[in-house]
């Protein structure tokens, strides 16, 4: 079965590490999907190209239901139907302790990451499920330590919007799994993405138990193997990409 790869966010970070991964490892078509940074996007594409994938970069912003629909549809006509989707758009912020918190960076950060991961794996499902005469497939969210972490005093916010993509994870996991679709997670700590604050990565670091943070490349290698039939009897699961935190 032909591989068709659609990575939310592949324009940069995780995501881009992803794609470019992916077609290095034989991906026969890859999705780059992207919101605002055509520039970046391409760069994506190129890399992806040049390790022999036919690769498209769809601009389309995954807080609306009515791109999400077109992306998948997009890819349905160009690239044909998708049978692996990595859930990697998301935002951090607001950064403020709960009593500091508004209504609007709430909405904000609920929509992108859970909300939007909802809906594309709608989409994906109603492709890949032999219920809908699909033929399986795979599906990866990005989630985060500061789930099980709480992010007391920065960010609970971000840590809840990560926790209820874990238990997403683990029910969508159940739901689909006689129907030919493996749904996994991985969790990444401090990873060196331009998501990070000025100067987090450095601060840091040295305090982590391996005294460093984490690669793009090594988060993409454990969704990688996650999608791959090297884990055919995984689902349901959160990878820790954390270094030991």
């Amino acid at each position: 079965m032909s591989r068709v790869l659609i990575v939310t966010g592949g324009s940069r970070g995780l995501g881009a590490a992803t794609c470019i991964g992916a077609a290095e490892q034989g991906y026969e078509a890859i999705c780059v999907n992207y919101v605002g940074n055509k520039e970046r996007a391409d760069q994506v594409v190129a890399a992806c190209e040049a390790a022999g994938a036919k690769t498209i970069a769809v601009q389309a912003d995954i807080t609306k239901e009515a791109d999400i629909v077109r992306l998948f549809e997009t890819v349905d006509k160009e690239l044909g139907t998708v049978t692996h989707l990595v859930n990697s758009a998301g935002i951090v912020g607001p950064y403020a302790r709960v009593d500091e918190l508004d209504w609007a960076g709430l909405e904000e950060l609920w929509t992108l990451n859970i909300t939007s991961t909802m809906i594309c794996s709608r989409e994906a499902i109603k492709r890949m499920s032999t219920t809908h005469g699909g033929k399986g497939g795979g599906i990866v969210h990005l989630s985060s330590a500061a789930s099980h972490l709480g992010g007391a005093g920065v960010n609970v916010a971000y840590a809840a919007s990560k926790g209820a993509i874990d238990s997403m994870n683990w029910g969508m996991a159940q739901e689909v799994a006689a129907e030919g679709i493996r749904v996994n997670a991985v969790s990444p700590g401090v990873i060196d993405t331009e998501i990070q604050p000025e100067g987090r990565v450095e601060a840091v670091g040295p305090n982590l138990p391996m005294k460093r943070v984490g690669q793009a490349e090594e988060v993409a290698n454990t969704i990688l193997f996650l999608l791959s039939d090297a884990a055919s009897y995984i689902s349901g699961t959160k990878v820790n990409v954390s270094g030991a935190r």
